[in-house]
This record gives structure tokens, sequence and C-alpha cells, in this order.
């Protein structure tokens, strides 16, 4: 098997995961680390980032060589060889309040057979077999309203310390559906996210726009928020460390992410506006100055 890429957690509300609430759907804690994917190739274990094949010279913040030290994962193969596990690597991003034994393990979210996402009935008496961390479920519910998915993102305590509040967020999986183009999908509803939707940014105000930019400044209120721009930022920290130099590299993630990840959002959003990408470009550094202003 070569390396296979993880699918786009998008977020709930958007014509990706229309209709995902109708069925039995199992929630999941949302983990802030980085996902990372382990699979068999003959006699090897191999090791993924989100993008890309890992290796011990091209690493994941340490995920390769620490999966090559880890037995439970040579016990896994050797009776499964054909599954690829799917996980979150937790090592430091923007949520900080992790208890201090979760970081650098690896927690599977998903355990796919070819090209069939096993349910978690399925994957998980596997998992505990060979000892094998996971995510556990937090609970299966019915046709989920959406006051109830909003009540579970703060009971998100799994492997937070105690008295630090909740984690980032919640995954809602349906293993029965398929959104309205064929694809298997799952949702996310992010904590940060869900609260920038509520609040208004009572510093900055509501940011006078001319009318004929009104749509680059709408998709960047709606699409560029606080968690986006921290995750990235982390990133380049953990990566790199941080100095100044840093700043064009975040401002080109940042819109970068929006555009890959959002574009089809924003065409449905906003019934496939016209828009001038120089405008919105320069609207999102405006953004990530206001809101994160200390790095300028």
């Amino acid at each position: 098997m070569t390396f296979y890429k993880y699918q786009h957690i998008e977020k709930i509300g958007t014509i990706e995961t229309e209709g995902i609430e109708k069925g039995m759907c199992y929630i999941f804690p949302k983990l802030d680390g980085t996902n990372g994917s382990i699979w068999k190739n003959g006699d090897f274990i191999r090791t993924g980032s989100r993008n890309k094949e890992l290796g011990i010279d091209s690493d994941n913040a340490g995920f390769s060589k620490w999966v090559s030290e880890q037995e439970c994962f040579n016990n896994f193969f050797d009776k499964f060889p054909g599954l690829r596990l799917y996980g979150e690597w937790l090592v430091p991003h923007t949520l900080k309040t992790y208890r201090d034994d979760a970081w650098r393990k690896f927690y599977v979210f998903d355990v796919m057979d070819q090209d069939r996402y096993l349910t978690y009935e399925e994957y998980t008496p596997l998992l505990d077999e060979s000892g094998i961390e996971y995510i556990p479920a937090m609970c299966k519910v019915k046709n989920p309203t959406q006051e109830k998915l909003f009540e579970l993102i703060d009971k998100n305590t799994f492997l937070i310390k105690d008295g630090q509040g909740s984690g980032e967020g919640i995954v809602i999986k349906n293993y029965d559906y398929k959104n309205r183009f064929g694809r298997v999908t799952w949702a996310k509803l992010v904590k940060n996210e869900f609260k920038d939707k509520l609040s208004i940014n009572k510093k900055f105000g509501t940011p006078e726009v001319k009318c004929k930019f009104e749509i680059e400044q709408k998709i960047i209120d709606k699409f560029v928020t606080m968690h986006l721009i921290e995750k990235e930022y982390s990133k380049i920290v953990n990566e790199s460390g941080w100095s100044s130099k840093f700043i064009p590299k975040l401002i080109g993630v940042v819109f970068y992410c929006l555009v890959k990840e959002e574009m089809w959002n924003i065409l449905q959003e906003f019934k496939k506006p016209v828009i001038d990408f120089k405008k919105l470009n320069g609207l999102c550094t405006e953004k990530i100055k206001e809101l994160k202003p200390e790095i300028f």
C-alpha cells in the first residue's frame, strides 16, 4: 500500500455536510494536534502526515521515529496488514491545556479497509487487542439537533487537565451518510469558530467597507477566524520557532487555507459571487493584523 491522504473534515452546516445529522450519529472529541497515518507496505510500517509520506529523515514533529519504537503497531499489522490507521499525533498547537501525560502520543480516530471506513464498533476491538490508543466516542445520538451538538462542545474534556475547560470541539460521524456528491464526509463543530459567529467584535467594531469590495469583506469576516490564524501560527512555531521573518509565511498559508479549504463553501454561501482575489488577499492580511497584532 502507498500513502493515501485523509479526507478533509467539513464544517457542519455547509453543503458538504448537509443532512449528516439525519440518522445515528457518533460524536467524538476533536483533538488539536497534527494529522498522521500508519500502514504496512510489504515488510515495512510506513507513516504519513496530512499531505505526504514520512520517514526518519523527513518526519513530522518526531511522529515517524515514535511509531518505529512502538511494538503495538507491529502486533496490529501482523494481524491486519490490509488496514490503515488515521489519527492525531498530539503535539502542541493552539490548545495547551492537555494533560502532561497526553502529549507525543498517537490517538486513532479512523481505520480504513481499502476504500471503506470501518465503523466504531468494528475497529475498537481490533485496537484494544493490540493496545493502540484511540479517541473514544462521547456518545451516540439519533437525529441530533443543533442545540444538542452545541451542548456537547463543552462536554469534550478528553485528555484536558482538570478545571481547564473543554477541548477544541467535536466531530460528527454518520457511518450511513454520503453527501449529495456521493462522498463519505464527517462534520466538525469547533468551539472557537462557533463562539466567533455568536459574538460581536467589540474591540474593533464592524469594519466599514466600500460597496465595491463588500463581498470580499463578508468572506473574510465569516471564514478567516482567530482559530484558523492561531492554528497555522502554532504549526509554524512548532516547526521553526517564531521571528518576524515568518510573517509572510503565515499570511500566505492562511490565505492558502481560505482558498483551498473554504472556496466551495464560499461559492455556495454567497451564490457564486464575482471575487476580486487581489482585494481578498489584502483583506485577509488586514484581518490577521487585526486579530494577532502582537506579532507585527
